[in-house]
């Protein structure tokens, strides 16, 4: 029986870790940072070494937070092709997401690669098809987490499932790692002795393999040398018997398996440490350090991290998937959705208040997490510091400082709900955003204002257009004593697309206001209304700035999006779970027999195709991998010329239009009852694209 929220609550704690641990090591990665390097240029590391303003994607994250999703995806019992599937799935092929370093180079492109042609996992990943070498790299460590996650004091499941994950690309001592490290998380949920969970995890995989003999090795140097000091001439030890020139590849599993060990047995259950640790001996630092941080994480609870590590991550860390709308992780909702797997996977009831904020469209911030701030941003860190001391910590709500406003002095607190290039200092795997607020759309947003002195503090809902940066806002109320607001606002049009929905705080009065305003409610749901003209977008993270892209070659010319490709091209754009809705989009066929329209889509190997698909004809074609024809009518068609295609998506009835003539209507099996829209090719061609509309339908 599940303790549902102390499982929550333990699910976040090791996201947290991981998420710290990523980030703490992922600017002293190898090759060019050596174990002595950052010894000598960062001495003992105690907290982050590069203050981002917001870290971008990183394939740690990814990997466990979207392979985890065949447990959405998929019915029945997970096998590895289930889980295969969500590469294919949620990928962008040779962008982002991993470390796409070459067939034959890279594990996981190797193995993305091998399921690509056919090979499904897990001969995928087997080391008869893609060699030792390969099949025991890393990548089977670092993306298990989330098997650990939703298996709490399940490790059986925990060893299972984490199999079959690794098995995806790895094979031997690549599965072994991933085996041991999901094991450890869900022990972790149960037991606070690393050593215990230690033992207990070894059983799990074979005793004569070399991941055992590193991890015991490093266990026996520790109980001859226990003190913390000592953990360098651990890692001496490591580089002598288990270094890089012993183990080819890359990046190899067993010296990053020694690590990991060593950070365990000397962080002594101190999330910070072990993550300083981690990062501190060298090899794969974002790798070893976001395991490490994923087992302590849970084992300590939110509280256990340290708030030098959570405070600037803010509740936010930026992903790389095919979806732009996935891609903006909320952590708290992330920790929320993990736990609701691990709550079906043992058959046990999803209290109801997990349910309004967890795979939906709909913005519905969680502040009842220790220690959360839900993404709650401030434009000004010295007029309006978020949660600064102790206010960190304040339940059910996120605290800002209003401090000493004098007249004219206005601050936004918001969340923000879509990114651009210009937010991130480096470009990290990628990341790619589609807005998730749209205009027409309602905010609810509630507090309570605390005044410390002064006269009074007007708060109004705005929200903010992230190309020109202006402010729309409705109107504001004034507040002179300590009390509750609450307002309900239609969120105005905007010029190109809403990067911030919140609160402007103004004082318009002589004397200084001190006091807080804390939100404790922030929600946006309704319909969501967008259009796009390809001319207004601008290149971002290898696609646009409001659209994913994968597949082909393109650019943007002559106020249009210039595709080409030899097999499939597909850009998404918009919400990612609705169902019902209506979109459109005009194009130019130029060349090729395959200018569509895509509806309902979990990624790049499925959906639905309308369009111009073959010689005079149109057709709505399902992809399930292959491409399977639904319905194709006669429909003479030709290059050159400007054709507006829609759909129209309503229950399981998807009507299909050209240049507002109903040409197809058909009675969909709910295979993809619900997914993201956007347009693409399903053959070699040539394809301008001009615009695309997306309106939901409401009941």
């Amino acid at each position: 029986m599940i303790e549902t929220e102390a499982y929550r609550s333990k699910v976040y704690g090791g996201l947290l870790g991981k998420c710290a641990g990523v980030r703490l090591g992922a600017p002293i990665e190898p090759t060019i940072w050596t174990y002595e390097r950052i010894e000598k240029t960062y001495g003992d590391i105690r907290g982050y070494i590069k203050a981002y303003r917001n870290f971008a994607a990183d394939d740690d994250v990814n990997g466990p937070m979207f392979f985890i999703r065949a447990l959405i995806d998929h019915e029945g019992p997970m096998t590895a092709e289930a889980i295969g599937r969500t590469w294919l799935e949620y990928t962008r092929e040779g962008i982002g997401f991993f470390w796409w370093g070459g067939y034959g180079r890279s594990t996981e492109h190797t193995a993305y690669l091998n399921m690509k042609a056919g090979r499904s996992a897990p001969v995928s990943g087997c080391a008869q098809v893609n060699g030792y070498t390969l099949a025991e790299q890393i990548g089977g460590q670092i993306f298990i987490d989330s098997w650990g996650w939703v298996s709490p004091g399940n490790p059986d499941q925990a060893a299972h499932l984490a199999q079959l994950a690794a098995s995806v690309s790895h094979d031997r001592n690549g599965i072994y790692g991933g085996i041991f490290i999901a094991v450890c998380i869900a022990l972790a949920f149960e037991d606070d002795d690393i050593q215990r969970i230690i033992t207990r995890a070894l059983e799990y995989i074979p005793q004569e393999s070399e991941y055992t003999r590193v991890v015991q090795a490093v266990r026996e140097f520790h109980r001859e040398h226990p003190e913390q000091q000592q953990w360098r001439s651990a890692r001496q030890m490591l580089e002598d018997s288990f270094g890089y020139d012993r183990y080819p590849g890359v990046c190899h599993m067993i010296p990053n398996a020694g690590v990991c060990a060593l950070a365990l047995c000397y962080g002594n259950g101190d999330l910070a440490r072990t993550i300083e640790i981690a990062a501190m001996c060298g090899w794969d630092t974002d790798c070893n350090a976001g395991n490490v941080g994923a087992i302590i994480g849970v084992m300590r609870g939110p509280e256990g991290v340290a708030e030098r590590y959570v405070r600037p991550m803010n509740d936010f860390h930026a992903a790389s998937s095919i979806s732009g709308a996935l891609n903006i992780l909320n952590l708290p909702t992330a920790a929320t959705e993990l736990a609701v797997m691990g709550c079906r996977l043992a058959q046990e009831k999803i209290p109801d208040p997990w349910k309004a904020g967890t795979f939906t469209d709909d913005l519905i911030l969680d502040f009842s997490l220790y220690g959360s701030t839900a993404g709650i941003r401030s434009s000004s860190e010295y007029l309006a510091p978020v949660a600064p001391g102790e206010l960190f910590y304040r339940e059910h709500g996120t605290a800002v400082l209003l401090d000493r406003l004098v007249r004219g002095d206005s601050v936004r607190i918001f969340y923000k709900p879509f990114y651009r290039r210009t937010d991130f200092d480096d470009q990290r795997y990628s990341p790619t955003f589609t807005p998730t607020v749209y205009p027409g759309q309602v905010l609810q947003i509630a507090g309570s204002i605390e005044k410390m002195s002064g006269q009074r503090i007007a708060l109004a809902p705005y929200v903010r257009d992230s190309r020109t940066g202006e402010i729309f806002n409705d109107a504001y109320r004034f507040y002179a004593e300590d009390e509750p607001f609450s307002f309900t606002y239609t969120l105005d049009e905007v010029p190109f697309a809403i990067d911030e929905v919140g609160l402007l705080a103004t004082s318009f009065d002589s004397e200084k206001y001190l006091g807080t305003v804390t939100v404790t409610s922030l929600q946006v749901t309704g319909p969501r209304v967008f259009s796009i003209d390809f001319a207004d977008e601008t290149k971002e993270f290898g696609g646009l700035s409001r659209c994913s892209l994968s597949g082909g070659a393109w650019d943007l010319e002559q106020g249009s999006l210039h595709a080409i490709t030899t097999d499939t091209f597909e850009l998404y754009s918009g919400p990612y779970y609705s169902s019902d809705y209506l979109c459109t989009a005009e194009l130019i066929p130029e060349f090729g027999d395959s200018h569509m329209l895509i509806v309902r889509s979990r990624g790049a190997a499925s959906g639905y195709f309308f369009g111009l698909h073959g010689e005079a004809k149109a057709g709505l074609y399902l992809r399930d991998q292959q491409v399977i024809p639904l319905k194709e009518i006669a429909y003479q068609w030709e290059a050159g010329r400007s054709y507006t295609l829609s759909a129209r998506c309503e229950g399981n009835r998807i009507t299909c239009s050209i240049d507002g003539q109903e040409l197809i209507t058909y009675e969909a099996a709910t295979r993809y009852p619900s997914g993201m829209a956007g347009v693409g090719k399903l053959s070699a061609g040539r394809t301008r694209f001009l615009s695309m509309s997306y309106q939901e339908i409401t009941s």
